[in-house]
């Protein structure tokens, strides 16, 4: 079966344009339009929705995906004649058969690069081109990629992404699992990957970010990902780990668009945190739409109060309206000998926005005490364990 691609495909959720372009499709002998019929059915008239699910395995046998499904790095979904979400992770009890699934992709899809089979490192970044590639993947709405052979996928991936517009991608997922920042991993293979080895240079080339115009919510994670960042409709975004080539915490590129900022990073293989300092490059002109940062996963080479005083001191705090952090510890001999001004310190500075703490103590103060200093700044200000 070929997939019918001259068919218009509707700009509307209504469902009588979505049935019009099922009868396109079936005209030209493309199962999805039966699938698509079949998913109206079950959505509108209480039909089984496994009648539909059947359906969409056939269309995948006849395109030849279903080899990716049974491999089961991907999951993924249909919706529409269309893959909706889709998530992978490479996975381990399929690599045997592996090499001869990459060796048939070529043949199988004309759409995919040639990868060669006898190298099993670069396997994950050929399962990963494979479905991107596919023009049944150009509406994908949410996409995980959690990388194993991430020195050669990471690149990969991105040209895939890269290689045309997907305007209803919503929420990425991009990178790979670590315990400490900079540890070295191990790949697919059993080789060792460095990831301090891409300081600089980045492992990732190729810039993906125009080419996915409808993000509102993206997670990195991992180390020396990307040269840059560019996000400039209202997002959410989720960083673990440095994720940028030069090691930039929070100078990610252009940043416009994010009005939620979580920042994930501790103690690295070495037993370092981050500088403080790094909390300099967070300012309203790098982040002109955001209003909530949360902090509460970070660990700088500061306590928490240092970390409130600098950011109090930021031309971004004005515009935001919720700061989250860890707990937040105030000792007489770190703050002037007087934890009870440092406090009031604090919360002053805050009291136009809501500032959640996991857990308050402020050294030789009683919780009566705490509780009417922060009651003295309005309805607003720190909330402790919410």
């Amino acid at each position: 079966m070929d997939f019918h691609d001259t068919a218009a495909v509707p700009g509307t959720n209504g469902w009588k344009a979505w049935l019009a372009y099922a009868d396109q499709l079936t005209k030209a002998g493309d199962l999805r339009g039966e699938a698509i019929r079949l998913e109206h059915h079950g959505e509108t008239r209480g039909g089984d929705p496994a009648r539909a699910a059947e359906a969409y395995r056939e269309v995948e046998r006849r395109l030849g995906l279903d080899g990716l499904r049974a491999d089961g790095s991907w999951e993924f979904t249909w919706s529409r004649g269309f893959i909706d979400e889709a998530r992978f992770r490479l996975a381990a009890d399929t690599r045997s058969d592996r090499g001869e699934l990459v060796g048939r992709l070529p043949a199988d899809h004309a759409h995919t690069a040639t990868t060669d089979p006898a190298d099993p490192e670069r396997w994950e970044g050929a399962l990963i081109d494979a479905l991107l590639s596919h023009p049944a993947a150009r509406r994908l709405r949410s996409l995980e990629l959690h990388l194993t052979d991430y020195h050669h996928s990471a690149e990969r991936a991105a040209l895939s992404l890269a290689a045309r517009e997907r305007p209803r991608l919503e929420h990425l997922y991009f990178g790979y699992d670590f315990t400490y920042l900079f540890e070295h991993s191990e790949g697919s293979a059993g080789s060792r990957i460095q990831p301090l080895n891409h300081h600089d240079r980045g492992l990732v080339q190729t810039d993906i970010w125009g080419s996915l115009p409808a993000l509102r919510s993206v997670e990195i994670e991992g180390a020396f990902l990307f040269h840059f960042v560019r996000l400039d409709g209202p997002a959410r975004l989720r960083i673990r780990g440095s994720v940028i080539s030069d090691g930039s915490l929070f100078g990610l590129g252009w940043t416009s668009g994010v009005e939620s900022l979580e920042v994930e990073i501790g103690s690295d293989v070495f037993g370092c945190c981050p500088s403080i300092e790094q909390l300099d490059e967070l300012t309203a002109d790098q982040y002109p739409g955001l209003r909530r940062l949360d902090l509460s996963g970070a660990e700088f080479d500061a306590p928490v109060h240092e970390v409130l005083s600098v950011l109090a001191d930021s031309s971004v705090l004005a515009r935001l309206t919720e700061v989250r952090v860890g707990e937040l510890v105030i000792e007489g001999e770190e703050c002037g000998g007087d934890p009870s001004a440092a406090l009031a310190g604090l919360a002053s500075r805050y009291a136009h926005l809501d500032l959640y703490v996991d857990l308050l103590h402020v050294e030789g103060v009683e919780d009566e005490e705490v509780a009417r200093i922060l009651a003295g700044f309005g309805p607003k200000g720190i909330r402790v364990g919410e």
